[in-house]
């Protein structure tokens, strides 16, 4: 089988005992027992039990102003990191959940003009992840968009949901130095910007 094209097995080698929510709010807690086909055998693992957090499908976008030549992030707290060392406060691009079936790009579009004022046009869509498959069901759909930056940024956000947000607009010539100082700490940000290195190197080399 090549692994390239196809996993090793599908769904139909998990079993599902049993699934119960011990939470329900925002997100979802779940304990799920299970068994899953052993790899190069025709037998199952006993039945193992997981804690599963079940969250809505994501959406993200790297805005990005080659006349400009500069990329925005933003800035907010964030709970999930209120014990790291260096700050509760992450940069990060823009993104926010789907809301109902809404599609990722509306997502977008959406979340860009709340966070930084931004209109966007036309998406680039890069990856499409789970940012923590060992507990977590959160889809995330990662895009780019080359859009005309404003001059400075900014305070935006929603306040009412209790958003703060800080927009950054960063030169180009700053990308190799924000990819290695430890100043990005999450999966998006960085896979959005390792992107944004090729594309400028792309854009040099036309």
């Amino acid at each position: 089988m090549n692994i390239i094209k196809q996993a090793t097995y599908g769904k139909n080698s998990l079993n599902i005992h049993k699934r119960e929510y011990l939470y329900r709010g925002f997100i979802q807690v779940e304990k799920v027992s299970l068994a899953h086909q052993l790899f190069n055998q025709t037998s199952y693992t006993s039945v193992i039990q997981r804690e599963l957090v079940h969250r809505p499908e994501a959406a993200g976008v790297l805005l990005y102003d080659d006349e400009q030549q500069k990329f925005a992030l933003i800035e907010q707290f964030r709970v999930g990191a209120m014990d790291d060392e260096s700050s509760p406060w992450q940069l990060e691009i823009i993104a926010g959940v789907l809301d109902g079936d809404e599609s990722p790009e509306s997502c977008i579009r959406r979340e860009s003009l709340e966070e930084s004022g931004c209109e966007v046009d036309d998406l680039e869509h890069l990856f499409t992840f789970y940012p923590s498959a060992g507990a977590c069901s959160e889809l995330f759909h990662l895009y780019s968009a080359q859009v005309k930056l404003p001059k400075e940024g900014g305070i935006f956000g929603m306040p009412d949901e209790g958003e703060n947000i800080l927009l950054h607009l960063i030169s180009y010539q700053d990308l190799a130095t924000l990819l290695t100082n430890g100043r990005l700490r999450n999966a998006p940000v960085i896979m959005a910007l390792q992107w944004l290195k090729q594309h400028i190197k792309t854009i040099k080399d036309v």
